[in-house]
């Protein structure tokens, strides 16, 4: 069940994002492009998102626990260092640079692009190594 209920969330993120226009990088490079001909249409799918999430948060949180797990994983710091800053920094430029952050690439694995599925690649590698850092 636990991995089924996974499949579904999965399945339903793809298709908002596939809708929100998230796997097309040139949607995504036009809303950074705030000093040249910005799109705002992403803009719309955070708004979106926001309210969603908050109302789903406030009624998980009510929750004594997961239901498919024994406990809520948090995060054990809240510390805020240099490999946070590091990480957040490198995300940002690869987001600006391809046009992808790693929601919208995975999902995009299905258009069967190569650069779509080297960019998978180099993300799981960076994720391999990040945990050795």
């Amino acid at each position: 069940m636990k991995y089924l209920t996974a499949g579904l969330a999965g399945l339903m993120l793809g298709i908002g994002l596939v809708l929100g226009g998230m796997t097309q990088p040139a949607v995504v490079l036009d809303f950074l492009d705030v000093a040249g001909a910005w799109d705002p249409r992403l803009l719309f799918v955070m708004m979106g998102a926001i309210p969603v999430t908050l109302i789903g948060y406030r009624w998980v949180w009510r929750q004594p626990a997961p239901w498919l797990a024994g406990g809520f994983l948090l995060p054990q710091t809240r510390r805020i260092d240099v490999r946070l800053i590091g990480g957040a920094a490198l995300f940002g430029v690869g987001w600006g640079l391809a046009g992808y952050c790693p929601g919208p690439a995975l999902a995009s694995l299905a258009s069967g692009l190569l650069p779509v599925a080297g960019l998978v690649a180099a993300m799981v590698l960076g994720w391999r190594l990040a945990d050795h850092i």
